[in-house]
């Protein structure tokens, strides 16, 4: 039997909750699969654990995942620590040690559920977003200086290297190339942003001519949020910086129903270290502990997940699962306007999972 070892760091807020229902889905796939198991360490690392020790997590925390084949994350962020110590402190500083360049965000609109876009239906909207995941506006380079005096500066710099945007290219006209449609949208806003957005233009035009197959078109950002809202169908994939992706594919979640229903991978292609998959929304501390987070996102993470660790049978059974039981508006949770729990939604899925025959 094939196994694998998962490194589950649930964090903050509802990712402690939506964690423990994407592990039982998991460990309903694997007693339904039969062909593999998995071997789940936790891992209390998050803003508890700051107010403990100082830091989000060990100085060793990235060399102890080393030994894992895939991290299954929650949330991070508090109300009462900032932001940006949380983020830097873990998800940042396993994403980018690792590598974790290509962010990948699946959207599309699941059975049962309802775009907000009028008219709009699952034949209408069905992207992935491709994310350039360590450099980019998010690089950490930059600093502040004269604190605290009316003089007071601060720099957030942007970097693009040729590096990092060939290979995000390529990652994306690659995906673009797997999918049926063959068609990439480059998104940009080299109008403003001459030097970092026009090498982003000119190493997506050098790369194109490598993949003759795949249709392409560039938007500005800004145009791009009237496209996906008025054309959804228009899109299939895209490609964006960092801050940009970021952005869009919040913007996705919400027009594909909600962002409780989005999922993410951060890849490293190369596999000399664990990927990372987690859900897109953040840590809810308005919702947390009332047993209504919706882990739809969760368990959409956990089958891309099983597709990355080649288990693509294995895979195909929670995402037939999820689109079962989003079906029923019973299992609705409050984001998608119902009533349902957590834990109503996770047994839903768990026992469509048991019983599946395809």
């Amino acid at each position: 039997m094939r196994s694998y070892r998962i490194a589950a760091i649930p964090g903050d807020g509802i990712g402690k909750e939506v964690v423990a229902a994407g592990l039982r889905a998991l460990a309903a796939c694997a007693t339904r699969d039969g062909g593999f198991s998995l071997e789940v360490q936790h891992f209390d690392w998050g803003s508890d654990y700051y107010k403990f020790n100082g830091v989000m997590m060990p100085k060793d925390g990235t060399e102890r995942l080393k030994a894992f084949d895939a991290i299954y994350f929650g949330a991070v962020g508090a109300p009462d620590v900032p932001d940006h110590l949380t983020l830097w402190g873990l998800r940042l500083a396993i994403c980018q040690p690792f590598d974790q360049y290509a962010n990948v965000r699946p959207t599309r609109i699941l059975p049962g559920i309802e775009s907000p876009l009028r008219g709009v239906t699952a034949g209408d909207l069905d992207w992935v977003i491709v994310r350039e995941n360590s450099e980019g506006e998010y690089a950490g380079q930059g600093g502040r200086s004269h604190l605290g005096l009316p003089e007071e500066i601060a720099t957030e710099v942007s970097i693009f290297t040729r590096a990092g945007v060939t290979r995000i290219m390529r990652f994306a006209f690659e995906m673009a190339r797997s999918r049926p449609r063959k068609l990439l949208t480059v998104v940009t806003k080299s109008n403003a942003q001459r030097h970092g957005m026009v090498l982003w233009d000119d190493i997506a035009r050098e790369v194109a001519a490598d993949f003759p197959d795949v249709a392409w078109d560039k938007m500005l950002v800004d145009a791009m949020t009237v496209r996906m809202t008025l054309n959804p169908r228009s899109l299939d994939t895209i490609v964006a910086t960092n801050l940009h992706a970021d952005i869009l594919s919040d913007l996705a979640a919400a027009l594909a129903g909600s962002i409780g229903i989005a999922p993410t991978a951060n890849l490293n292609p190369a596999r000399r270290f664990p990927s990372m998959f987690e859900p897109i929304h953040g840590s809810a501390f308005d919702i947390t502990g009332k047993g209504i987070a919706n882990p739809v996102g969760t368990f959409w993470s956990a089958v891309m997940m099983l597709e990355h660790l080649g288990e693509p049978a294995a895979a195909a059974r929670p995402m037939r699962a999820i689109e079962r039981v989003t079906a029923d508006a019973s299992l609705h949770t409050p984001d998608l306007g119902g009533s349902a729990t957590t834990d109503k939604v996770t047994e839903a899925v768990c026992a469509a999972l048991l019983g599946d025959n395809e």
